[in-house]
């Protein structure tokens, strides 16, 4: 009768099979995260591992040795500094432009003054869907060092005699740029055109009541409604300026005269792929995240954002 007991027991016991596992509570949730834990360890965790690692290294064909910091010792150089030159003009021109042309363009977008502004948000987005390398390539015909090009041709009209556009440092600082603000320009617009959405109406009306002109209401209510906006768009663009090389590339397949339009990841492609310096590239891609990470937990700082989130 016990071990009847017993074994009725045991049989009535609802057997947990793997299907059940996996969809218990304590499970589900990381099953949702698994896909995002996976990709970093493998996308991300083990190439900044694998990177570190290869900065301490000089790596041959089958060898691989140790040497210590030498790698970060050559960094140092004429040419890295005339990268990272080139690099952070970039940043500040592109971060300048990019957060207070969309801002504006956006404000005006949203007024009620603006019709069609759906077919203007749509027109605006097209050129971040378009690859860079084509528009280059679009570009350097446009700027083109020949009479005939468009650019040199626009500015014939006001007596101005045919530029050399890729050959200067000024001209060749201005088509990246340019190229950098047509292509994202759109995308920037709509992100503060999602902020201004969240704007309350009644701000404005009640602004109206009181007197208050255009700008004052775009100093006193849009600017600290879309702090939150800015900050996002100033922290990606910076990030965005240091990482560029397509925008340099495309103008300069073959690297540029002076290195006029050089940035530190030329730079690192450069020395790591083209010199076959995979050690050295490492080196200087860990420097160049370590600018990353300074620079943008210094804005953050600056703009409270830190101080807030603590």
């Amino acid at each position: 009768m016990i071990e009847r007991a017993v074994s009725t027991t045991n049989s009535s016991r609802p057997k947990r099979s793997i299907k059940g596992f996996f969809l218990s509570r304590k499970v589900v949730p990381y099953v949702f995260v698994s896909p995002f834990i996976l990709s970093f360890l493998l996308l991300f965790l083990y190439p900044l591992i694998s990177g570190v690692v290869m900065s301490f290294q000089t790596i041959l064909p089958g060898q691989t040795t140790f040497i210590g910091t030498s790698n970060y010792e050559r960094i140092l150089n004429p040419t890295f500094f005339k990268a990272l030159s080139n690099t952070t003009v970039y940043v500040i021109l592109t971060t300048v432009i990019l957060t207070i042309v969309p801002m504006v363009l956006a404000t005006m977008l949203n007024s009620k003054f603006v019709r069609f502004s759906n077919v203007f948000r749509a027109s605006l987005f097209i050129p971040a869907l378009t690859s860079t390398i084509v528009a280059g390539v679009v570009f350097r015909l446009m700027f083109g060092e020949s009479e005939a090009s468009l650019a040199n041709t626009v500015v014939g009209f006001f007596g101005v005699e045919p530029l050399e556009w890729k050959f200067g440092a000024a001209t060749g600082m201005f088509l990246m740029v340019l190229l950098a603000t047509w292509k994202w320009l759109g995308v920037n617009i709509l992100y503060f055109m999602a902020g201004l959405a969240n704007v309350p109406r009644e701000l404005y009306e009640a602004a109206e009541i009181d007197g208050a002109g255009i700008f004052n209401k775009f100093r006193h209510i849009t600017l600290p409604m879309l702090k939150p906006i800015t900050v996002y768009v100033v922290t990606i663009t910076i990030i965005a300026g240091f990482r560029m090389y397509e925008e340099s590339y495309v103008f300069w397949p073959e690297g540029s005269p002076g290195n006029i339009g050089l940035t530190i990841v030329g730079y690192i492609y450069q020395q790591g792929f083209r010199m076959n310096d995979l050690g050295f590239g490492a080196a200087i891609g860990v420097v160049l995240m370590l600018i990353i990470f300074v620079i943008s937990i210094l804005q953050l700082t600056l703009s409270g954002t830190l101080k807030k989130g603590g």
